[in-house]
């Protein structure tokens, strides 16, 4: 990374997503190993899910199907009813224990990414084994920072839910009711959204500071502060190619059964690729809002003391007091 720090405050959208094409081209094999052990299996799991999960919900509709045009207290019936039962079953259990093992590779591609590029920042030497043996220290502080976030969200959105109910009870059915709701679905998304980007610099901040859990979460806020616009155009865009990918999927593999079985496999194939970029260009493009929100503050990060701290991961950790760890003020 051959930019100053006090330079990246003025990189811009295009910017910051060109610095991470620079960056991943620059140490392409460090990049490529991780993304074969551990976004390539991320993204596959993603997509086979989308295939999994339609396959089993289909045979949900077809057995309640077949159990709408059976006469009830029939054998027939009754069968039908235990196999309707166990496959809402097979379903959930397929559910949680998808979204368990996309939350644990989620968590350790982000921590292994964040740690590659802190180290090409202060020139250390990198290995993937080093990388490797670092990850499982600094993912169960991304899933403390994790599970403080899923409790904001759960909150949030108990709360919202209670707003937008009280408001359906006691708003007329009429064009000023309407529009009263949709302004206040809009105000959800905009706080949604918000959380979202707290969410994703707290987690490059569980990883290059001293802070994580709830405290990450007040630093995210802090330093998202003046970089806003740009910290949520970088979601709107990462979300809006993800959505893409998805919708390819959806329509080319999933619901593709007209399609040539060559082609079908095609398109995953290319579903696949496109998913593995999203998520590897997704967690550099996060760590390097974080450099650029840090700039904006002012808040210069001293080489060596955050090489210290990601040192300290290779023994046992032991957060130091006082300022944080690899964080110094300048002035301009």
């Amino acid at each position: 990374m051959d930019r100053e720090q006090e330079e990246m405050q003025f990189l811009g959208l295009f910017g910051i997503f060109k610095e991470s094409y620079k960056i991943i081209v620059s140490w392409r094999k460090i990049f490529s190993q991780i993304t074969l052990t551990l976004i390539l299996p991320l993204a596959f799991i993603f997509l086979a899910h989308l295939e999994i999960s339609h396959s089993l919900f289909k045979d949900i509709k077809h057995t309640e199907f077949e159990k709408e045009i059976t006469r009830p207290g029939t054998k027939r019936y009754h069968n039908l009813s235990n196999t309707l039962s166990s496959e809402w079953i097979t379903f959930w259990l397929f559910k949680v224990t998808y979204f368990t093992i996309l939350l644990i590779l989620s968590l350790i591609s982000t921590a292994a990414v964040v740690y590659t590029i802190a180290s090409v920042y202060t020139g250390r030497e990198l290995t993937f084994k080093k990388v490797m043996s670092v990850v499982p220290k600094v993912w169960k502080r991304l899933m403390v920072t994790f599970l403080c976030m899923f409790a904001a969200f759960f909150v949030y959105n108990f709360l919202a839910a209670i707003v937008i109910v009280t408001f359906l009870v006691i708003l007329p059915f009429n064009a000023i009711g309407a529009i009263i709701l949709y302004v206040i679905l809009i105000i959800y998304l905009m706080g949604f959204v918000y959380m979202t980007v707290i969410w994703q610099l707290a987690s490059v901040v569980s990883v290059l500071e001293s802070s994580y859990g709830v405290k990450a979460m007040t630093k995210s806020m802090d330093l998202i502060k003046g970089s806003r616009v740009v910290a949520i155009a970088v979601f709107f865009l990462l979300t809006l190619s993800f959505l893409l990918i998805h919708f390819l999927f959806e329509v080319f593999v999933v619901h593709g059964n007209s399609l040539e079985a060559w082609k079908r496999v095609g398109f995953g194939v290319l579903c696949l690729v496109l998913l593995l970029t999203f998520f590897l260009f997704g967690l550099v493009i996060q760590t390097i809002l974080y450099l650029v929100c840090k700039s904006y503050h002012h808040e210069n990060i001293d080489k060596g003391d955050l090489s210290n701290h990601l040192e300290s991961y290779l023994g046992e950790y032991e957060p130091l007091n006082g300022k944080d760890v690899q964080l110094e003020q300048y002035h301009v």
